[in-house]
C-alpha cells in the first residue's frame, strides 16, 4: 500500500508479520527508499524522527494497534558510565578499534556466522549467506563505516573479536548492526562497542549515539535502558527515558495515527520541503 504527498518521497507499509520483540503481536513498518543525491540528508533528517536504516531503506515501526518500539539515543555530553560499565571498559582495554569503509570480508562473515549460530539461531537472519551479508554491509548510499575490534597483543593484532556497522549522521553515530565472538560473551562486547562509540562521538564532537529501538517489556532490549542520558522518541519528540518509565505496552486500536497522517507530519530536507544541512563537516570518520 503506497502513501505519498507532493514534494516528498513515496512511503509504503509492510504486511503484518510476527513481532520479534513481544510475543503474540504483529509488527508493521512504514518505509521509504533511500537513494539519489538526497540519501544522506534523508538519513540525517528521518533518523531524528525515529527511523532506522537497513541497506537502502529507511523504516520506522507503524503497527496497527501497538506503539511499544521507541527509537533510542544517548546524549553524549551528559553520559557518564556506571560502575559496571567502567568494568566492561577495563576488561576490554586491550582491544584496538580499526575504522574501515563499508566493505565485507571473510573474517567478518565467519564471526557473524558464529555469533548467529550461538545467539540467534532461530532469528530472521539465521539463514543469511555470505552474499546477503555483503549486501547488508555494502549496500549503503550514505556515509557508513565498519568498526572492527581486535586484541592488541604482544605479537600484534589477533583474531577479530567484534564488529559494528555504523552510519555517520550529521548529529551522531547510528549503530546499524553489531556482532561479536560468542566465546567472549563474558566481556560484554555488545555494551563495550556502545561505550566505545560514545567516546568516539565525544572525540569528533557529535552529540548523539543512536542505538536503534528500545522496547519496554522485551528482554532483548533491556540492556539499552542501562545507559545513562538515554532518550527515546515518543509522541513526536525526544524525551528522557525516565519520563517514559511508566509507558504502557498495552495494545489499543487508536494508539497509532493513520499512515497518511504520520507521513504528512514528517519533516524533510530543504529540497524536499524542509530544512537541510549544507557544507556538512568532515568529522574524521
Amino acid at each position: 500500500m503506497r502513501h505519498s504527498l507532493p514534494s516528498i518521497p513515496q512511503f509504503y507499509v509492510t504486511a503484518p508479520q510476527p513481532c520479534p520483540y513481544l510475543a503474540g503481536r504483529m509488527e508493521r513498518k512504514l518505509f521509504t527508499a533511500l537513494q539519489g543525491d538526497q540519501a544522506e540528508a534523508m538519513n540525517d533528517c528521518l533518523s531524528k524522527q525515529g527511523f532506522r536504516r537497513s541497506q537502502n531503506v529507511l523504516y520506522r515501526p507503524s503497527c496497527a494497534d501497538c506503539c511499544a518500539c521507541l527509537s533510542a539515543r544517548i546524549r553524549v555530553a551528559d553520559f557518564t558510565p556506571s560502575r559496571s560499565q567502567r568494568r566492561v571498559m577495563r576488561r576490554n582495554a586491550s582491544l584496538q578499534r580499526n575504522v574501515t569503509s563499508a566493505w565485507a570480508t571473510e573474517d567478518q562473515y565467519d564471526l557473524f556466522r558464529r555469533y548467529l549460530d550461538s545467539r540467534h539461531a532461530d532469528g530472521g537472519m539465521a539463514d543469511m549467506d555470505v552474499f546477503e551479508f555483503a549486501a547488508m554491509v555494502e549496500e549503503t548510499p550514505v556515509r557508513t563505516r565498519i568498526l572492527e575490534y581486535r586484541e592488541n597483543g604482544a605479537k600484534g593484532l589477533d583474531a577479530l573479536a567484534a564488529v559494528c556497522l555504523t552510519d555517520v549522521l550529521d548529529d551522531g553515530l547510528s549503530l546499524v548492526y553489531s556482532f561479536f565472538d560468542p566465546e567472549r560473551a563474558q566481556g560484554s562486547l555488545g555494551s563495550y562497542m556502545i561505550l566505545d562509540q560514545v567516546e568516539l562521538a565525544r572525540r569528533i564532537e557529535l552529540p548523539y549515539v543512536y542505538l536503534g529501538y528500545w522496547v519496554p517489556g522485551s528482554s532483548k532490549m533491556d540492556y539499552k535502558a542501562k545507559f545513562a542520558a538515554l532518550e527515546v522518541f515518543h509522541d513526536g519528540v525526544w524525551q528522557n527515558l525516565d519520563m517514559t518509565r511508566s509507558y504502557s505496552t498495552a495494545t489499543h486500536p487508536l494508539s497509532v495515527p493513520p499512515i497518511a497522517e504520520q507521513v504528512s507530519k514528517l519533516s524533510m530536507p530543504m529540497s524536499l520541503g524542509g530544512p537541510v544541512h549544507p557544507n556538512r563537516p568532515n568529522r574524521g570518520l
